[in-house]
């Protein structure tokens, strides 16, 4: 499986919500690549030239759809009172942001994720040589 290398791509637009200020759409592109099989990349467009990547779980989202899930830098849950949409929440050191995103589009997202490698079996499509590769170069893409 490994020689099957899949990147699976998802843009959506966001709100970044942030009482008492009106909600501000994001585009985001979400990315799933079976080199990392566990791990979700989402890159929040910043300004005209700018993005911020945030990589997490991807249990970690599917567990958002359904009830509150993480307990560190990244929050996800189903939004008060909103059946159809999630919050992101996302905490670092220079800062704090959270969005709304249409349950619908991050759960196609994930079913297309799943369709490539199932929950489960992640560890078919883990290549060791290629990630200790990157954990030692100095330039990580």
């Amino acid at each position: 499986m490994l020689n099957d290398h899949t990147t699976i791509r998802s843009t959506a637009v966001f709100d970044l919500v942030g009482p008492p200020n009106p909600p501000v759409p994001v585009q985001v592109e979400m990315r799933y690549d079976t080199r990392d099989p566990y791990a979700v990349q989402a890159a929040f467009r910043t300004g005209r030239a700018g993005w911020v990547e945030w990589v997490f779980s991807r249990d970690l989202l599917t567990e958002g759809l359904l009830g509150a899930s993480g307990a560190g830098d990244v929050r996800i849950r189903p939004s008060d009172g909103d059946a159809e949409s999630i919050e992101i929440e996302l905490s670092s050191p220079s800062g704090h942001a959270t969005f709304r995103a249409a349950s619908r589009e991050v759960s196609e997202f994930l079913t297309r994720t799943h369709e490539i490698v199932a929950p489960g079996a992640e560890d078919d499509w883990l290549d060791l040589e290629h990630a200790l590769g990157l954990l030692l170069s100095s330039d990580p893409s």
